[in-house]
């Protein structure tokens, strides 16, 4: 199993946080998010990792490395501007192969990591898992849509639930 990061996005809701720095390197805890997200995902025993990257590659680049000081193979993939994360998979066609895998948003804080997720997916063997959280007002955070029930976690919890229908 490989894992996909995104952190190709340009940190426009975090102004004005990100105009110093990619809203991926804002550090939480003296920490980047994004160290935090690669760790998440080795613990998983994952450690073949695609990382998109749009203009602030050099950056991210610069505070990663190759991975090895975290435990992890880094490949770093470009996106010339963001268009979703459908574009995102396709653009790391060739790095993730034919296997499962792990997408993992590089600006998402996730305290408890997704060993547990990842767990219920290997049990359920749906054809995808999304991890949302329940937040007072998605209007500025999205929310997930299908016109088929969906996966979704609460308290890292899958259960199958109708798609929602607000707004």
């Amino acid at each position: 199993m490989k894992a996909l990061v995104l952190s190709g996005g340009t940190g426009s809701r975090l102004r004005p946080f990100s105009y110093s720095m990619p809203k991926q390197l804002i550090p939480i805890a003296n920490k980047p998010v994004l160290e935090r997200v690669l760790e998440n995902i080795r613990d998983l025993g994952v450690t073949e990792i695609g990382i998109i990257v749009g203009n602030h590659a050099a950056e991210i680049a610069e505070v990663l490395g190759d991975g090895s000081r975290l435990g992890v193979a880094l490949t770093y993939i470009p996106q010339e501007s963001p268009k979703g994360l459908a574009q995102c998979v396709s653009l790391a066609r060739d790095f993730l192969g034919d296997d499962d895998f792990v997408m993992y948003l590089g600006d998402n804080m996730l305290p408890q990591g997704i060993v547990e997720a990842a767990a219920e997916f290997h049990a359920l063997r749906p054809a995808a898992q999304v991890l949302v959280a329940q937040v007072e007002d998605p209007r500025a955070f999205g929310w997930p849509r299908s016109t088929r029930p969906v996966w979704w976690s609460a308290s890292w919890r899958s259960r199958r639930c109708r798609a929602p229908t607000w707004p």
